[in-house]
């Protein structure tokens, strides 16, 4: 919400003109190039391919309603207003809405489009679409695979899923050592959604970073989710629940907050409480109403994701790809923090994430 991600950093690197100690001559400038057909300059900046308040860019989520989406929207949005650009915010939660939100962007005359697609094996479907109406696509948290199995060339941003799962692995881990609990009666339950590769990649991460710190692998299980939210994740965790009622503690892992919540919740319908779970999530937003409540719960911490630079940054550089011709970086990959009740309101606000 196995891959192999590979960082592309581009670095710009200013030009620089060394004189030569005894030379009597100055080499000639070179003349400037053109600037490209159509395009503006004005006194002290750039040449434009097109100007700001031409510009329209779509950005299509896959899950409209979920907090971290609608916090890629609000980036985003601020990022239109600072660069005085059209952003056009579209739910596209199957292949259908994909498609007809691609042509109505096409009849808008948008320019290009960021989107978090709900089926990755749809990317060549929304490249074809999207040259069919001379759009550029930025794709975002889940990225395109095409006919071959294999990432398509196309400018990505997502969170580097196998790290994010070994930070969590490494805090589950941490503090089931702080509390001293007998490995014999401890079990470790992981939610997973493994179609995705971003899922399964960070469950992976999260069980290779658990195990390799010494947790006994036999005492990791898998139960798998039907949906990627709350009730799927509950209902998951009960069947595994049903299994192993000989476990007295319990450890979370999941691709997500709202994995690790349902199966918080299914262990509290079985009487495990805050003093018996170390539930550990990715993304922060759900987590938020979670560690306001007076109580603590199993939720003991969560990998923070930031939204803002999957929001603004994968706006702005849709904005000056389109305005300037800078193609992105063809994957640009984001890491987490690890916060808690007692640490996340603060690392928010400092965020922007909170007022």
């Amino acid at each position: 919400m196995a891959r192999r991600h590979a960082l592309v950093l581009l670095l710009t690197v200013p030009s620089c003109l060394l004189g030569l100690m005894g030379c009597k001559q100055q080499a000639p400038e070179t003349p400037a190039a053109a600037p490209p057909a159509g395009a503006t300059k004005t006194a002290g900046t750039a040449a434009l391919l097109v100007q700001p308040k031409d510009v329209i860019i779509g950005f299509l989520v896959k899950q409209a309603e979920e907090p971290w989406f609608q916090d890629e929207w609000r980036f985003a949005q601020q990022c239109a207003d600072k660069y005085g650009f059209r952003l056009e915010k579209i739910a596209a939660p199957d292949p259908e809405k994909v498609l007809t939100a691609i042509d109505t962007l096409g009849t808008l005359g948008a320019q290009g489009f960021v989107i978090c697609t709900p089926d990755v094996k749809l990317g060549p479907s929304i490249v074809d679409a999207a040259k069919k109406h001379g759009m550029k696509v930025f794709s975002v948290d889940d990225q395109f695979v095409g006919p071959d199995g294999e990432f398509m060339d196309v400018p990505y941003m997502g969170i580097s899923a196998a790290n994010i799962g070994k930070q969590v692995g490494e805090a589950i881990y941490k503090e089931f050592r702080n509390r001293d609990w007998p490995v014999e009666d401890t079990a470790c339950c992981v939610v997973t959604y493994e179609q995705l590769d971003t899922s399964r990649e960070r469950t992976d991460g999260a069980i290779e970073a658990l195990t390799a710190a010494g947790f006994p692998a036999d005492r990791v299980y898998k139960t798998a989710e039907r949906t990627t939210d709350v009730p799927g994740a509950t209902e998951a965790a009960d069947t595994l629940l049903t299994q192993h009622p000989e476990a007295k503690h319990w450890l979370i892992a999941s691709m997500n907050d709202e994995g690790v919540l349902g199966a918080v919740r299914a262990m509290e319908q079985r009487g495990f409480t805050a003093d018996d779970v170390i539930g550990v999530g990715i993304g922060g937003t759900t987590a938020i109403a979670e560690f306001q409540g007076e109580k603590p719960t199993g939720f003991f911490a969560t990998a923070l994701i930031d939204p803002y630079r999957h929001g603004y940054e994968t706006a702005e550089m849709m904005f000056k790809w389109i305005t300037e011709g800078r193609e992105p970086a063809k994957t640009t990959l984001t890491e987490g923090i690890i916060v808690t009740k007692e640490t996340c309101e603060d690392t928010m606000r400092e965020r922007g994430l909170l007022d």
